[in-house]
């Protein structure tokens, strides 16, 4: 493991913006690695209002039980005026779809939607389509690269991003998210009226952590700045851009909080 030469606390959500619900979680103390060099890091922006979607959130379902990829169920809230109002929607991952297209130039905007290692699109329900841009987006320059490790400490995450293994790469956002691994949700109208949907790896609260810079460096998150009801792990990924202007990811992790 590569030395860490840096210590950031991080003791509340600094930015008003992305405040969220917190809820306090006691954890027995206890330390539990992350799953190591993942290959890919799946976006799926859908909606409980979207008749298209439940295939593509059961992919998501089947991707997040294999440890080499990191599978996010992101549920946008703009179909929420056709009927019925997406009760995981977040206007945060709307936003960070559209950014995702802007930085593509291409305004492709739509339900289901997975963006694969923040590089590429593709529709949410094309497995082999997914499984042809994980392929594609890893042999990008720096994609998935940097090595990132989370361990649970009592009441604490402690989060480490190591040396870039290429000069290329030499910085980055690094962001956390609580996710909700299983939340079943019956819809009783709108497109999917009369459909209970099972959604995976929903991202709960969002929490930058710092800027990585091409050095090791490492933070503790407490426990408590993620937490809410449901929540049961967390994933840490580090992406080049910014949340305005998201690029490639060059590393992540994933725990399990319970």
């Amino acid at each position: 493991m590569t030395t860490m030469t840096a210590s950031h606390p991080i003791s509340r959500w600094s930015n008003a913006l992305w405040t969220g619900a917190i809820g306090i979680c006691a954890i027995v103390a206890v330390i539990r690695p992350a799953h190591a060099d993942p290959r890919a890091v799946v976006e799926l922006f859908t909606s409980q209002g979207c008749s298209s979607c439940p295939p593509a959130d059961q992919i998501i379902g089947d991707l997040s039980k294999d440890p080499s990829i990191i599978a996010l169920s992101m549920p946008i809230d703009y179909w929420d005026y056709l009927g019925w109002k997406d009760t995981l929607a977040d206007s945060r991952f709307s936003a960070r779809q559209r950014a995702y297209s802007r930085m593509r130039g291409d305004r492709e905007v739509y339900t289901p939607q997975a963006v694969v290692n923040g590089s590429t699109h593709v529709i949410g329900s094309d497995r082999a389509g997914i499984e042809n841009a994980i392929g594609k987006t890893d042999k990008g320059s720096g994609v998935m690269s940097v090595p990132v490790t989370m361990s649970l400490s009592g009441k604490h995450i402690n989060v480490s991003v190591a040396e870039s293994k290429e000069p290329a790469v030499s910085h980055g956002e690094v962001w956390i998210c609580s996710i909700a691994k299983s939340v079943p949700i019956a819809i009783t109208r709108g497109e999917n009226r009369g459909q209970q949907v099972t959604y995976h790896n929903v991202v709960r609260n969002l929490l930058k952590v710092g800027d990585w810079t091409g050095r090791p460096e490492s933070w503790t998150v407490p426990i408590e700045n993620l937490t809410r009801d449901g929540v049961d792990g967390a994933v840490v990924y580090v992406q080049d851009g910014s949340r305005e202007k998201p690029g490639p990811m060059l590393g992540a992790a994933y725990t399990s909080l319970h």
